[in-house]
């Protein structure tokens, strides 16, 4: 399994498009500062055959220390982002698994 980043992306795109790899990297800034910025708002960001970005509130809750267990901690609630994959995307990954199995 590798891991992609940002700068795999970029070089790839623009192998692929023609495009500089200066243009699809400003491309792909403003496209996360976008999602980013909705998601700051508490709007949801919604890519069909991909997924959906939604920020959700967890409970606050009383957690541990591993170095001090009999020592409770309260851990406020705050906002998380979740990710739903969509359909598309669900049914690409499911065909993984058996690969992942050999």
């Amino acid at each position: 399994m590798a891991t992609i980043t940002k700068r795999d992306l970029v070089v790839k795109i623009s192998n692929e498009t023609g495009m500089t790899q200066q243009q699809v990297f400003d491309v792909v800034q403003h496209f996360i500062e976008e999602i980013t910025s909705n998601l700051a708002k508490n709007d949801e960001v919604v890519l069909r055959n991909f997924g959906a970005f939604q920020v959700r509130q967890t409970k606050p809750k009383v957690g541990r220390n591993p170095n001090k267990p009999e020592a409770a901690v309260p851990i406020p609630a705050r906002a998380v982002v979740k990710f739903k994959p969509g359909k598309e995307l669900k049914e690409r990954v499911a065909k993984l698994l058996p690969e992942l199995q050999s």
